[in-house]
C-alpha cells in the first residue's frame, strides 16, 4: 500500500516522506526520529504511524501538547484517511496515497527559490502560482519507479557485465536497506550473489555477538545458506576463514581440496571445489563475518569480477547489518524507557507536582527552591500522610541531580538485618537466602538522590554505619570486603520528635546534627484548609479516569464538611475518602453524606478533655498561652522551627509572643 506524508512548514511544502509497510515511522523533536520536527511544542517522541490490518494508523505517544488531525485532538490510535492533515505544533503533514493529488495540475508553475510570506497572500491566491521573477519550470518526464531497481527486460548478453553488476548491486542495496531482520537480509544477499556470480553454493556467516578473541571458521554462526545441488552446504575451512577474518581481504581460490568444503567426491572421499570466494563483512567496528561462495563444477568457474561483486555485496551487507543492529538497539532502548516510564507513573500516580496554593505550601515551595541547588542533606518533617516523599521528589527534580536516579527506602518497613542489606547490598552467600549479589540503595542511587523515610526508626547499629557513609567514607556490602564509594545526596524524612529521641538516647546526636542541615517542615492538612478543595478536585479527576465514572464535582455541603474535618490522616486520608466517594456515589455530585470521615483525633488533639476539666484552675487565656508556648519550647529544646510547627503559627509570630511574654528570661542558663 503506497502512502505518503507531504510535510508543510509555515507557508510552503518542504518534504515528502514515503510510508513503508512493516516499518513504524516515529515523529518527534529527538534526532533519532524518522521525521524530526524542530518545534518546542513537539515532544521528543511525539507520535508514530504504522500499518495495522491494512490500515495506516496514527498513535499519539502521550505527547505534552497533543496531536491533532484537522480540528480533532487524537487520543490513542486514529485510523488515517486520504487527505487527512496531521498537525503537530506549526508543522502540518498531509496523508495521501498519491502525491499527485497534492499538486493536481502538472503544468502548474512551481517556485524555484522562495515563497512569499503567507500573510501577504489573498485567500484566493494559489501559493504554487506565485512567481519570484523566475522562469517557470517545465516538467519533461515523470516516473513512479526507477528501472534500475527492477530486473531488465532485454537480453542480458547485450548489457555490459559491469553495468549489469552495478544495476543488480543497486537493486540489492535497496532491498537490503528495507530488510526487517537479519535472516531476510541474508537470504536477499545470497539471492543477489547467485544471480550475478558463477557459484552453486554459499552462505553468510557471522561472528557471534560478544565473542572475544580471534574467531576461526568453526566459531562462526551460519546465518543463511544456499545450494543448487543435492548435497548440503559445508562451512568454510578454518584456514580460509582465519585468513580473511585476520587480514580483512577478499580471496578467490582455485582447486580447493578440504573435508570442510562441499564438492564433487573423488575416489578417496575427499571434497573438491573448483573455486572458492571468501569476502569479509567488515564495518568500522571490525570484521562482522564473511560471505563464503564456491563452485563444485568445472564448467562454472567464478572470475575476478565475481570476487569484486562479492566484496561489494559484503560491504553493503555490513552497512545493512549495522543499521539493523542499531535499529534493534534503539527499539530495545525505547521499550526499556517506555517500561521505566510506566513504572515511574505507577509509582508516582498523578502526583507529579505539589498541589495547593496556600501560604503554607508557598513557603514549602520556597524552601524547596532554596534547598534544591545545594548538595546539603535535607531533613523533611511532618505528620504521616502529608506528602514528605512528594517534597523529596520535588527537591530531587529541581536539583542538578535530576537526571540521576531517585531511590526511596522506608526504614520502618524492614528489620535491622534486612535494612542493612537494602542500604549497602550483600554478597552471594552472606546469609541464608543470599543466592546472588545484590546492589544496595546507596549504589543504586549513585549520581542521584536517596530518600530515607521514617529515619527515626533506624536502629543504633545501622545509624553508626550510615553516619560514616554520610561523612564520605566508603562502605562494604554485607559479607563483602570491597570498599565502595557512592556519590549520593541524602534526603531524610520523619514524623518523630528527633530531639526527644536524642535526649532519650534513641537517636545518635552526631547523626541528628549531620541530617539537620536543611530542614523543610510540611504542614498538616488541617493547617492549610485552603488547599482542601484543590486536592479534592485533583483526586476526583484521578479516580474518575481510573474508574470510568463521570462525577462532576462536590456539593457545597461536602466542601464545607471536608474543611471542618481535622484530617488525622492528612492528604493520604483525603485521597482514600475521595476514592471511596467516587466509587459509591449515586449522583453526579459528591455530597457530604458520601464522605466517610473517621472520629480519630489528630496528633494535636490527643489530650483527654475530661482530665483537663478535673484539674481546672482559674487562669486567663493569656497566661494559659504563655505557659503552653513555654512548655512547647522546653519540650523541643528551644527549637523555634519545631515549636512553631507544633503550635501551628509562623516563626515570626512565635518570636513576637516570646518577646511579649518575656519568655527569653526562661531560657536555660541564658544561652550559656
Amino acid at each position: 500500500m503506497l502512502a505518503y506524508l507531504v510535510i508543510r512548514e509555515g507557508s510552503k511544502w518542504t518534504d515528502v516522506f514515503r510510508l513503508v509497510p512493516g516499518q513504524a515511522v516515529t515523529l518527534g523533536r529527538a534526532p533519532t526520529n524518522h521525521i524530526v520536527i524542530k518545534d518546542e511544542r513537539c515532544s521528543r517522541h511525539h507520535a508514530e504511524i504504522f500499518l495495522a490490518q491494512n490500515q495506516w494508523t496514527l498513535r499519539d505517544l502521550d505527547s505534552r501538547n497533543g496531536t491533532a488531525v484537522g480540528d480533532k485532538q487524537v487520543k490513542g490510535d486514529y485510523l488515517l484517511q486520504p487527505d487527512d492533515v496531521i498537525r503537530i505544533g506549526h508543522v502540518q503533514m498531509k496523508f495521501v496515497h498519491d502525491v499527485s493529488t497534492v499538486f493536481p495540475d502538472s503544468s502548474s508553475i512551481i517556485k524555484r527559490k522562495s515563497v512569499v510570506p503567507a500573510d501577504s497572500l489573498d485567500d484566493n491566491d494559489d501559493e504554487a502560482s506565485v512567481l519570484q521573477g523566475e522562469e517557470p519550470t517545465q516538467i519533461t518526464h515523470r516516473t513512479v519507479q526507477t528501472r534500475f531497481l527492477t530486473p531488465p527486460d532485454q537480453d542480458e548478453s547485450l548489457v555490459p557485465k559491469v553495468g549489469r553488476a552495478a544495476t543488480v548491486l543497486c537493486r540489492l542495496a535497496f532491498d537490503l536497506a528495507q530488510a526487517t531482520d537479519v535472516n531476510q537480509l541474508a537470504n536477499l544477499a545470497l539471492g543477489g550473489l547467485f544471480e550475478e556470480t558463477r557459484v552453486d553454493a554459499g552462505a553468510l556467516l557471522l561472528v557471534p555477538r560478544g565473542f572475544r578473541g580471534e574467531p576461526v571458521g568453526s566459531d562462526l554462526e551460519i546465518l543463511a545458506w544456499r545450494s543448487d545441488h543435492e548435497d548440503r552446504y559445508h562451512r568454510v575451512s578454518n584456514f580460509l576463514a582465519s585468513m580473511v577474518l585476520r587480514e580483512g581481504e577478499a580471496v578467490l581460490a582455485r582447486n580447493v581440496i578440504d573435508d570442510s568444503v562441499l564438492g564433487g567426491r573423488d575416489s578417496q572421499g575427499e571434497i573438491h571445489a573448483s573455486s572458492v570466494i571468501c569476502a569479509p563483512v567488515r564495518h568500522a567496528s571490525g570484521v562482522m563475518g564473511l560471505l563464503h561462495l564456491y563452485s563444485t563444477k568445472t564448467e562454472i568457474v567464478p572470475d575476478p569480477d565475481d570476487l569484486e561483486f562479492t566484496l561489494a555485496v559484503a560491504e553493503t551487507v555490513a552497512v545493512a547489518l549495522a543499521n539493523l543492529n542499531r535499529r534493534q538497539q534503539l527499539t530495545e532502548d525505547l521499550s526499556q524507557i517506555r517500561g521505566e516510564n510506566i513504572q515511574l507513573r505507577e509509582r508516582l500516580g498523578v502526583q507529579s507536582e505539589i498541589v495547593g496554593g496556600s501560604t503554607a505550601m508557598g513557603m514549602v515551595a520556597q524552601e524547596i527552591a532554596r534547598a534544591a541547588p545545594s548538595r546539603a542533606t535535607v531533613l523533611i518533617r511532618g505528620e504521616s500522610g502529608v506528602g514528605k516523599e512528594l517534597v523529596a521528589r520535588a527537591v530531587h527534580y529541581a536539583s542538578p541531580r535530576r537526571l540521576g536516579p531517585f531511590v526511596c527506602l522506608n526504614c520502618a518497613a524492614l528489620s535491622e538485618s534486612l535494612l542493612e542489606s537494602e542500604l549497602f547490598g550483600h554478597e552471594r552467600g552472606a546469609f541464608t537466602g543470599a543466592t546472588d549479589r545484590k546492589i544496595g540503595k546507596f549504589e543504586a542511587a549513585d549520581g542521584g538522590t536517596l530518600m530515607l523515610d521514617e529515619i527515626g526508626e533506624m536502629s543504633p547499629t545501622i545509624q553508626a554505619k550510615f553516619l560514616r557513609v554520610l561523612e564520605g567514607h566508603p562502605f562494604e556490602r554485607v559479607g563483602g570486603t570491597e570498599a565502595i564509594r557512592a556519590d549520593v545526596r541524602v534526603i531524610a524524612a520523619t514524623n518523630r520528635d528527633l530531639e526527644k529521641d536524642v535526649a532519650e538516647g534513641k537517636f545518635r546526636r552526631d547523626l541528628y546534627f549531620r541530617l539537620h542541615v536543611v530542614e523543610i517542615v510540611v504542614p498538616a492538612l488541617r493547617k492549610r484548609i485552603d488547599d482542601i478543595p484543590d486536592l479534592a478536585d485533583h483526586f476526583l479527576r484521578k479516580f474518575n479516569e481510573e474508574t470510568g465514572r463521570r462525577i462532576r464535582g462536590y456539593t457545597t455541603a461536602a466542601i464545607e464538611s471536608m474543611q471542618r474535618y481535622r484530617w488525622p490522616g492528612n492528604v493520604r486520608e483525603l485521597k482514600n475518602v475521595v476514592e471511596r466517594a467516587v466509587v459509591l456515589s449515586r449522583t453526579d455530585f459528591i455530597d457530604a453524606q458520601d464522605l466517610t470521615l473517621s472520629s480519630l483525633s489528630t496528633a494535636g488533639d490527643s489530650v483527654d478533655v475530661s482530665a483537663i476539666a478535673r484539674r481546672y484552675e482559674p487562669i486567663s487565656l493569656e497566661d494559659m498561652e504563655r505557659r503552653h508556648i513555654l512548655a512547647t519550647l522546653q519540650a523541643t529544646g528551644w527549637n523555634k522551627s519545631r515549636t512553631s510547627s507544633i503550635l501551628g503559627i509562623e516563626r515570626s509570630t512565635l518570636d513576637r509572643k516570646i518577646r511579649r511574654y518575656g519568655l527569653a528570661e526562661e531560657l536555660p542558663n541564658r544561652m550559656g
